[in-house]
C-alpha cells in the first residue's frame, strides 16, 4: 500500500480555528426514523499539547483503527503525523460496517472540551475516536472499537497517548507540523526524518527534550484525554 504523505503544514493550517473552553458540533437533525445519536465530549487533559481535529466514527463491533504491536495503516500514519482525518474518513465511509464519520473541525487547546455527535442505530452501537497530539512526531489519542452506553447511561473513558511507530521521535521543529510553537519561533516544518521509526503502534513514551521541544512544558503523564459518551435522540 503506498504511503500517504500529503503536505503536512497545509493539512493543519486548514484547521487553525481554535475551539474555546467548550464547543459543540452537531450533525444534522436525525430525520430518519429509528436513528439516535451518540454525543461524544472530548476534553484535552494535557498541559502543553493540542489535539488536531478529532475523528469520531459510529460502527458495528469489529471495526478497528489499529492494533497495538502491529504496523500502522497509511491512514493512521496520515492522522498521527499530519493531523489529517480525510484519509481515514474515506476508508471508514466506504466500509458497510460503519454508519457515520465526522470530526471536530478545529484544534483543541489544553483544558478545553468539544462535543461531536454521530448517528447510532441497532448494531451500529460502537465508537472509535482518534486525533493527533501536537507538537509531537506521531503521537495520537484513540478509542478503538468501544461499545457505546445503553439507554440514558453516560460512559466516561480515558485515552492515553499512543505512538504510531511511523516516524522517529526526534522532537525537532523541522519534523513537526502545526501552528506557532514557542520553541520554534513560528510554525513547525513537518518534514519526515529519515529512518529510526519503530514500525509498530505502541504506548507513547512522552517528550524527553532531546530535540527542540521543552519537556517541562510539552510532556504528559497518561491519560491525555477524557471522553464522555451519552446517547441522545
Amino acid at each position: 500500500m503506498p504511503i500517504f504523505r500529503p503536505s503536512r503544514f497545509s493539512l493543519l493550517t486548514a484547521s487553525l480555528t481554535l475551539l474555546g473552553a467548550t464547543a459543540t458540533l452537531s450533525a444534522p437533525v436525525l430525520a430518519d426514523e429509528g436513528y439516535q445519536a451518540y454525543e461524544v465530549t472530548i476534553t484535552n487533559l494535557t498541559r502543553g499539547q493540542r489535539l488536531t481535529p478529532i475523528l469520531v466514527a459510529s460502527h458495528r463491533a469489529g471495526v478497528k483503527l489499529f492494533e497495538l504491536g502491529q504496523p500502522a495503516s497509511a491512514e493512521l500514519e496520515a492522522l498521527a503525523e499530519n493531523g489529517a482525518t480525510a484519509p481515514f474518513k474515506a476508508v471508514l465511509d466506504g466500509n458497510p460496517s460503519v454508519l457515520e464519520t465526522t470530526d471536530s473541525g478545529g484544534l483543541l487547546d489544553p483544558g478545553a472540551s468539544v462535543t461531536v455527535r454521530v448517528k447510532t442505530r441497532g448494531r451500529f452501537d460502537h465508537l472509535s475516536v482518534a486525533s493527533m497530539l501536537i507538537p509531537t512526531n506521531d503521537a495520537f489519542i484513540a478509542l478503538n472499537d468501544v461499545a457505546g452506553p445503553n439507554g440514558n447511561d453516560t460512559q466516561t473513558l480515558y485515552s492515553g497517548a499512543y505512538d504510531a511507530g511511523t516516524e522517529r521521535n526526534d522532537e525537532s521543529c523541522a519534523s513537526i507540523p502545526g501552528p506557532h510553537f514557542d520553541e520554534c519561533g513560528g510554525p513547525g516544518g513537518g518534514a519526515a526524518p529519515d529512518g529510526g521509526e519503530e514500525g509498530y503502534v505502541h504506548v507513547h513514551a512522552g517528550i524527553h527534550g532531546i530535540g527542540d521541544l521543552n519537556a517541562a512544558e510539552r510532556d504528559w503523564r497518561n491519560p491525555v484525554a477524557r471522553i464522555v459518551i451519552r446517547r441522545v435522540r
